[in-house]
This record gives structure tokens, sequence and C-alpha cells, in this order.
């Protein structure tokens, strides 16, 4: 069914009707881990939103809500994650920005702070990461604490991570364009190199560097500082598997740049409460969506993604439900076939209503080669849908776990499906 060079790891955490009833998850609900991390001992400073740059830091990764429930609580964010796990963490170097001290820092989610993890002078990590000179702005880095979600998803939670991943810098380019910024993503460093310099055990790993700002012509230096190794999880179940894909996808293989940046026209006013009240939806209400505006979607998630690495990621389109459009399979703004493929659609989705009581449910799919890029290339564009869905006055939710080869065989294309999504009202 697959070409033969595709990610082997992938391959192996395909779903399938025989694997989801054989191989069940069983929650181990005392060995749940944590989902915030923080430095202790370590000098914070407070979020203040009334401050331009601490407002940028929290639309990216702040906590929007609380539920709580006979002895739980749970924590929700402007970006979304799934089984609201959170196996993402956020390291950033400020040089040069108002009300930020220069320095290297870790965003403390749970406590809306910033941890100062070293303070920095015409040194820094521009050499780690190849620039000959410095940069003023902020250089980010996602990271992926993998338990937090292989505790619930096995074998399947890199996929999660990168995923996640994804949607965290789809929460950066609209933080970004709210605050009239402009971003870089850099896929393609020293991951391993970091993963020292910062300390961390096998449990975490940097994916992604964002380059938020303008190089200098101060040359660089290297920053030297240590750190201590933190727990960011509680309890940890080490996952062979996991960790070999992730430094299997390391290398980069055959590098595209992308250097345009997304043009967006919101109103930042609504748009800014939009990126603060994303939530997922639950079910749909089988009502139809208006054509005018599901172009007015195509087009928000075809804008180019500035990056070092451009993965190709194909979009398809099961309509189910919108004016003045048949019924069918669409993609680059033709039919591939016509008919009622909701209930097809909602059975391709591990059988959740979701996919079938949508106005339209999305696959996206790739034979790229570079594995941890195309896949956080598919987080973005999933966050970039829910936010035009919610800003149109449509609900949307991420649906992660599909039956693979037979989405690949209603899809009629041999590609590695990354992502299903659901729109409507």
């Amino acid at each position: 069914m697959y070409f033969n060079d595709f990610f082997e790891y992938h391959l192996q955490t395909k779903h399938s009707y025989f694997s989801v009833r054989n191989f069940p998850n069983r929650l181990d609900w005392n060995n749940q881990p944590k989902v915030f991390k923080s430095y202790k001992n370590f000098e914070k400073i407070s979020l203040n939103l009334d401050i331009l740059n601490h407002s940028f830091l929290y639309y990216i990764a702040g906590i929007s809500a609380k539920k709580v429930y006979p002895g739980v609580e749970y924590y929700l964010r402007v970006n979304p994650s799934a089984g609201a796990l959170y196996p993402n963490e956020i390291y950033f170097q400020s040089r040069n920005n108002d009300d930020i001290p220069n320095g290297i820092y870790h965003f403390d989610i749970s406590s809306s702070s910033l941890t100062l993890l070293k303070t920095i002078n015409n040194d820094g990590l521009e050499k780690y990461l190849g620039f000959n000179t410095n940069i003023n702005g902020f250089i980010f880095f996602i990271s992926s604490l993998y338990y937090r979600s292989s505790w619930k998803y096995k074998n399947r939670a890199f996929r999660y991570c990168l995923l996640d991943s994804g949607h965290l810098l789809g929460s950066l380019e609209a933080s970004c364009y709210i605050f009239d910024k402009k971003y870089k993503i850099k896929y393609d460093f020293n991951k391993q190199l970091f993963n020292k310099l910062f300390n961390f055990s096998n449990e975490e790993f940097f994916q992604t560097c964002i380059i938020v700002g303008e190089q200098t012509n101060t040359k660089s230096k290297e920053v030297e500082f240590s750190l201590p190794t933190v727990d960011g999880t509680y309890y940890f179940e080490k996952n062979k598997f996991i960790e070999k894909a992730y430094k299997d996808s390391c290398l980069i293989k055959e590098k595209k740049q992308q250097e345009l940046n997304s043009q967006f026209i919101y109103n930042k006013e609504i748009f800014k409460q939009i990126v603060y009240n994303r939530r997922s939806i639950r079910e749909f209400s089988k009502r139809a969506i208006k054509k005018e505006e599901f172009f007015k979607i195509l087009e928000i998630l075809k804008q180019p993604i500035c990056s070092d690495c451009d993965e190709n990621v194909e979009i398809y389109c099961v309509i189910n439900k919108i004016v003045g459009m048949p019924l069918g399979l669409y993609k680059d703004n033709k039919y591939l076939k016509e008919g009622d493929f909701k209930t097809q659609a909602g059975y391709l989705c591990l059988e959740q209503s979701l996919g079938k009581d949508s106005a339209v449910t999305f696959f996206l799919t790739s034979k790229g080669k570079n594995y941890q890029e195309l896949y956080q290339k598919a987080g973005i564009l999933g966050h970039r849908l829910y936010l035009v869905s919610n800003y149109l006055g449509y609900g949307c939710s991420g649906i992660g776990a599909y039956y693979d080869d037979e989405v690949c065989e209603f899809l009629e294309e041999n590609s590695m499906v990354l992502y299903a999504l659901a729109i409507g009202n």
C-alpha cells in the first residue's frame, strides 16, 4: 500500500479496524504524567498583559480556561493538544526586546511567568545555530516531553508530539500577526547539541527553532551555562521506539526554503478574542456552511509558511454540507469524485460522529521525506483551520486517529496520512 521509502515509524504506527480492537489503550491513572514543567529556585518574571511583549508571549501558549471535575482540574490553553496532555515546552532567548531583560528563558505556563535560566550580554545561542552575528528579538525553541503523550497514545505518541508542536507554531504565527512581528521557522539545526546544552534527559528533546527578529552586525559569541535536569512529567516510562523515531528523523534531506510570509486579513481585535477563546467542538448540528466561506478557509490554508524546510502537504476535503456545492471528495479546486461520503468519512475517523456530521472533513497527507517537518506543517495548517473556522463562526475539531490504509484507499493515493479535521456548525 505504501511506498518503501516512507518513514518506518509511520508505517509501524498505523491504525486499522483490527488494531484498535485488539490493542486498546488502557490508562494507568496512578502513573499519569503532569503537564507542567517548572524550574525551581530561578528568577521568574510574571507576565503582565498590559505590556505588549508579555502579551505576545502569552498568546502563544497561555492558559485560557480551567475545567473542574470531581478530584480533577484541567487547564486549557490557547493552543490545542491531543487529550489535553500538552507534551510540548517552550524555551526562548530574548535580546533587546522591550520589558524583557536579555536572557535565555523557559515559559512557565502553570504560573504564567518567564523563568530566567541565564542572563546574556554579547553572548547567546546564535553561534550554536550557525549564525555568525547576534539576533535582536526572540529565538524560540519547542521541545517535547513524549511520555505526557505516550502515557495515553503509546507508540503513536510521537505523531501527537509533532502535531501539537505544529499547533504551537500556529499559535506563534497567530500571535506574530496580532503583534505585527515576522517569523521564520528553522528546522535545520543540531537538535542533539541543544538537548545536551539544556541538560535534557532522553525523556525530552528539541524539535523546532523559530526566529522572530533580525540579525545584527555584532559578532556572535557562544554562551556558557549549566542547567539542572528538571523532571517534567513526575512519572516516566521509557519508549525506545519513540526515541529511535526521533533520532532517525532529525537529519533533514533535500530541504526546500520558503522565504515568503503569510498574508492574513483579519480584524485583529476580533481575531485576538478568537485566539483566546478557541476550543475543540465535540459535536456538529449537521447544518451547512456557505460556499464563499469554504473558499476563504482554503485561501488561508494555502498561505505560505516561512521556513527553511517546506514540505508539501496535500489537503483533501470531503464535502458533506456546503450550500451550492455537490457532495464529494474535493482537492485543488476540483472534484476527484462526487457522491455522499459522509458515512464513510465518519468510519475512517475511527467511527467518530465528528467525521460524518461535519460540513467538511479534511484529510492532510504527504509523501515528504522529512518527517518532523511535514508533520509539524500539518499541525500549523490544522491550527489555521481552527482559527479561521472560529473567526467565520464555525466549529472545528482535530482528529489524530483514523484508519490509515483505508483513508489512502478512499483517497486513491499512496501517502502518509498526517491529520484529519472536521469543521461545521
